[in-house]
């Protein structure tokens, strides 16, 4: 086999968030796998690498150096490297698809690829909450992965995502952070209850909630966050006899003595602080503030800021849980109240 043939078994998708040292080193594990090298099989130099792949240095040897600590590859002296151990598998193989890169989300990131441990290969995309792209990255998706770890939020454009999503096996779906009408068969699901989440918080704020006469939820009408949302909270503010009101543009809205604002997006958050500094009301008791997902910073701002939130890093340990054991179990995530100063 001609050393230049490498080339054509290499894929570095420039759509992947993936590291391109890692797109690399899977490229050549999975070149093995299926024969296309053999043991002893010379590779290309550092530097013919990255001229011909058009990568850093820097990437291809941190790739060959990976490759090295899983034993795939040795090195001699001024003749290269050359793969040295074809025993090789990666029985998981992942297409992970998220709708943007947040805080919050790299936290559930981190914990599933950690959870998942080294021998998995992971394929990270992001779609910014674009359909037309996240249409794109699932139709043209390869095959041979043994899971589809999926988080559909979508800005616009997102009613019939179901029907592509139902192209992937159900044996091989995990659906994330969402779930979504329209996805049949048996699949596996990690998923926030949105509407029940919110009803359920706010009425453990009950008792500081009833010193304030309206709840105001910043709900911008551009956002990719689901409606539930807002069906959680009318129905605590109707069960719960509060005066209440969904506000588009926190820049335009007026801060008044006895609110009670929820902010979902950090920000708004920031914007709604500033507004309220100006007015001189004093946060916690003229004006409350509660706010999703929580952060360190939240623990200081204001005296503490009161938060609802889900435990990003559980939902991301369980997702790799349900795929390192086959199941199609669906988890609804934790969720909780952090009463703060700011109520």
């Amino acid at each position: 086999m001609a050393s230049e043939n490498i080339y054509r078994l290499i894929s570095i998708d420039e759509y992947a968030v993936t590291p391109k040292y890692v797109q690399l080193t899977n490229s050549i594990v999975k070149a093995i796998e299926e024969k296309k090298i053999e043991k002893g099989y010379l590779l290309p130099s550092i530097n013919d690498l990255s001229f011909e792949l058009d990568i850093s240095r820097d990437t291809a040897e941190k790739a060959y150096k990976h490759l090295k600590k899983l034993g795939v590859i040795g090195s001699v002296p001024g003749k290269g490297y050359f793969i040295s151990n074809t025993d090789v598998k990666q029985p998981i193989k992942i297409f992970l698809l998220f709708n943007k890169l947040s805080t919050h989300k790299k936290i559930m990131y981190d914990a599933f690829v950690a959870s998942l441990g080294e021998d998995a290969v992971i394929d990270f995309y992001i779609y910014n909450n674009d359909f037309s792209l996240f249409r794109k990255l699932l139709t043209n998706k390869r095959d041979d992965y043994t899971n589809y770890v999926i988080i559909p939020h979508f800005l616009e454009g997102g009613e019939n995502a179901y029907e592509i999503i139902n192209t992937i096996p159900k044996e091989k779906l995990l659906l994330f952070d969402q779930m979504l009408a329209g996805v049949e068969g048996k699949f596996a699901a990690v998923y926030e209850d949105f509407e029940k989440d919110i009803y359920n918080a706010l009425e453990q704020a009950v008792q500081q909630l009833s010193r304030y006469q309206t709840i105001r939820i910043i709900f911008p009408d551009y956002t990719y966050h689901p409606k539930q949302i807002l069906e959680g909270f009318y129905r605590f503010c109707n069960q719960y006899a509060f005066n209440y009101d969904v506000v588009a543009d926190i820049n335009s809205t007026a801060i008044n003595e006895g609110e009670v604002y929820i902010s979902l997006m950090e920000n708004d958050l920031v914007t709604l602080i500033e507004r309220i500094i100006e007015t001189k009301l004093e946060v916690g008791k003229q004006v409350g503030v509660i706010s999703y997902n929580e952060t360190p910073l939240k623990k200081i701002i204001l005296n503490g800021i009161t938060t609802i939130s889900t435990d990003f890093y559980a939902m991301g340990a369980k997702a790799a849980e349900l795929i390192r054991n086959k199941s199609t179990e669906h988890f609804a995530a934790p969720f909780y109240l952090t009463l703060r100063e700011s109520l």
